[in-house]
């Protein structure tokens, strides 16, 4: 299984590479699509300019290439909108034709119609199924098969049941990627109704309670647990041992426990979430799960994999918000 490591700008890509990544992904939005369109149309839902998240000028991506040419390591480029307006396509078409002349070759793409789009204009550009998808099932995915999708990018609610039987039935690509560390999301990409902007505070980082309203001694407890849902911003959380930089691996979303179970069912690349994190968080994150594949490799069965990887990474304690129970 590879290391897909998401890219905020591409002075990370260097120190991504040297701490084990094998590929990247990264968004890349114009600044005339920006002026355009705003933060209302945005072009993979990742419209934010005043921290590091994605690229923003075709410079740029030329410098990046001679990078990917240089160590080897491919970039892939994200479309993640789950719907354009019509008048965008053609625009998203000539943005793609211009990334392809830079030499990028795969994009992530969460629009079926977009797919569509793309393919009625002969453009032969390599597509994966972003994990931005509302659902992915079996006949999902047969309806899929005439864009010629290289590649399946499992959204966070697939479990490893749905990801097996999607694998061994479905007669489609044969690379297949799932979440693996950060960014467990509470509305599982589509399902966000958040503009990830500089403006606005994503939903998912507004404290909130679950409960009934109805019943009053229902919402009372829920009030004992209210959401935690950024520890490394300075909450310590259930009180697990932070490292010198306040950080814990895994602890905005981790499946580190179930990587013998995705090698069992055919998954071959591991989504490693980390647009906008903190660099030398995301570093830490790439050699993480490096030695746990590296764990993986030497081990005979899954309880031995999981008593060495949580004896080598979490001495002191996970923090137990996994990706797959």
């Amino acid at each position: 299984m590879k290391i897909v490591a998401g890219l905020g700008s591409i002075d990370e890509y260097e120190t991504f590479v040297k701490a084990g990544a094998d590929e990247f992904f990264c968004g890349y939005v114009p600044f005339s699509w920006a002026e355009k369109y705003g933060v209302i149309h945005p072009l993979n839902r990742r419209e934010v300019l005043f921290y590091n998240v994605q690229i923003g000028s075709m410079s740029e991506l030329q410098i990046l290439k001679k990078m990917v040419d240089y160590y080897g390591k491919p970039v892939k480029l994200t479309f993640n909108s789950i719907y354009y307006t019509g008048e965008q396509y053609p625009v998203i078409a000539e943005i793609i034709i211009q990334c392809m002349a830079a030499g990028f070759e795969n994009f992530i793409i969460a629009d079926p119609a977009l797919m569509l789009y793309l393919r009625q204009q002969k453009i032969n550009c390599g597509i994966h199924l972003s994990g931005e998808t509302a659902e992915v099932n079996r006949g999902m995915l047969e309806q899929m098969l005439p864009f010629g999708i290289r590649r399946v990018i499992f959204h966070r609610k697939n479990s490893l049941e749905d990801m097996q039987s999607c694998i061994k039935e479905a007669d489609f690509p044969h690379e297949y990627e799932a979440f693996i560390l950060n960014e467990l999301c509470h509305f599982s990409g589509a399902f966000c109704n958040s503009l990830h902007c500089d403006e606005l505070t994503h939903l998912c980082r507004v404290p909130y309670e679950l409960g009934n309203l109805h019943k009053k001694e229902e919402t009372d407890a829920a009030q004992k647990d209210v959401a935690e849902t950024d520890r490394i911003q300075g909450k310590e959380g259930k009180g697990l041992p932070l490292d010198e930089d306040g950080y814990l691996t895994g602890s905005t979303g981790c499946g580190l426990c179930a990587l013998y179970r995705m090698k069992q069912v055919g998954i071959t690349h591991l989504k490693l979430v980390g647009r906008g994190n903190y660099t030398d968080f995301m570093e830490k994150d790439i050699r993480q799960l490096r030695k746990a594949l590296d764990i993986l490799e030497k081990s005979d069965n899954e309880l031995q994999y999981q008593r060495k990887m949580k004896a080598s990474l979490f001495p002191d304690g996970c923090s137990q918000n996994c990706y797959y129970r």
